[in-house]
């Protein structure tokens, strides 16, 4: 990491969202007491044809409950695969959760497929050698549960670095550059925001023959030393990005 001194401070970001009830969660007061300025897009309304995606200091991708191969039944999905691309082949830095995570695989080259189950609920995710020594160390090397709620996967992009696995995904984590991270899992969502993906999510959960009450109270015990940790580990990722 550049000394102090020698680093320029990240002033603004741009977070790119796909249902109004998965947002940054913890992520917006770490982004605000750093004095970064935060613009929105919604990706299915907005034209991201005119959108400049270099032009953010950092782009935050968020997660939705659509595949990334689902281009003909949501065309944005191509305009956001190209603008989250444009980006990684720059080195500029970038940061996906879930089907964010999903779309900078898919933008470098990698294969996005339904997994076959649905991964939803808390556990914790197992860290590789790098992952351990990476900005995810806070997750108590893998003893930490985290919020976990895909039915996707993907391969591990070319050049990327594997961080985090679970016995259902191998793929739950990449480094790919020294500006770039994507997160299969869920450090932002607090245990009060989940009620809205309670909601949001009711067919999913139903489908995938889950209770809300115990997903709820899951929830209760478990989002705030998950939270802590996410904390950490974002802003680990912040204060280590070559700029």
């Amino acid at each position: 990491m550049p000394p102090e001194a020698d680093r320029r401070r990240l002033q603004t970001a741009t977070v790119v969202s796909h249902v109004g009830f998965e947002d940054l969660g913890i992520l917006a007061p770490l982004l605000a007491e750093r004095d970064i300025s935060i613009g929105h897009i919604d990706a299915p309304r907005d034209p991201l044809q005119e959108f400049d995606a270099t032009s953010p200091d950092l782009l935050i991708v968020l997660g939705g409950p659509i595949g990334v191969y689902e281009t003909d039944a949501y065309p944005f999905l191509s305009r956001e695969i190209a603008m989250v691309g444009q980006r990684l082949a720059r080195g500029l830095p970038t940061f996906g959760i879930c089907l964010g995570a999903q779309l900078m695989a898919a933008a470098l080259g990698a294969r996005v497929y339904p997994s076959g189950i649905k991964e939803i609920g808390w556990k914790p995710v197992a860290l590789s050698d790098p992952g351990r020594g990476s900005c995810l160390a806070p997750l108590a090397q893998g003893e930490l549960p985290v919020l976990h709620w895909h039915g996707d996967t993907f391969d591990l992009p070319d050049g990327a670095v594997h961080l985090a696995s679970t016995d259902l995904c191998e793929n739950q984590a990449f480094l790919f550059g020294a500006n770039a991270l994507g997160l299969q899992f869920h450090l932002e969502t607090t245990a009060e925001a989940l009620e809205s993906w309670l909601v949001g999510h009711a067919v999913e959960i139903a489908a995938a023959g889950l209770s809300p009450a115990v997903l709820r109270e899951d929830s209760r015990r478990l989002a705030g030393a998950c939270n802590a940790a996410g904390r950490s580990c974002f802003a680990a990722w912040l204060d280590g990005l070559s700029l």
